[in-house]
């Protein structure tokens, strides 16, 4: 069963927990080699970021005769909400649109993606305000003697 939590990860680290999470579970040999075919990383560089994973709770480990297994503790999609709920977070209120308008135009998405997309922005401006308010100030903040 896997444990809903918040866990940071570098951006190393992710390379690592995608691996994991496309194959469910992975052995170290594994994930070496993957990482080395596809980052041209070293066998100590991917043992440590399985350790700092491990460290952090993101993975868990079962010893399996002479090998390590490693498993997610953490859903991909609940990380992948979180990473890019944390990063909308940073961003002013009223840029976010915008955000998303030019990843939209960077991505490859599929039909179906977009046919989901289409249907939730529909709905969406149902409700939608005609302008966003800027969040990046308190409403009630006065400039102090000039600029």
């Amino acid at each position: 069963m896997q444990v809903e939590q918040k866990i940071e990860i570098s951006d190393a680290e992710w390379e690592v927990m995608r691996v994991v999470w496309t194959l469910g579970t992975a052995t170290s040999r594994t994930l070496i080699d993957v990482l080395q075919e596809k980052m041209s990383w070293k066998a100590p560089t991917v043992k440590t970021l399985i350790g700092r994973l491990v460290k952090k709770g993101a993975l868990v480990t079962e010893k399996k005769g002479r090998a390590f297994i490693y498993r997610p503790t953490i859903a991909e999609q609940r990380a992948i909400d979180d990473a890019t709920t944390t990063l909308f977070n940073h961003l002013c209120q009223m840029r976010r649109g915008e955000a998303v308008h030019h990843l939209l135009g960077e991505l490859t998405l599929s039909r179906s993606d977009i046919e989901k997309l289409q249907a939730q922005l529909a709905e969406k401006i149902k409700t939608a305000p005609e302008a966003v308010a800027c969040d990046c100030l308190p409403a009630d903040f006065k400039l102090k003697g000039g600029a």
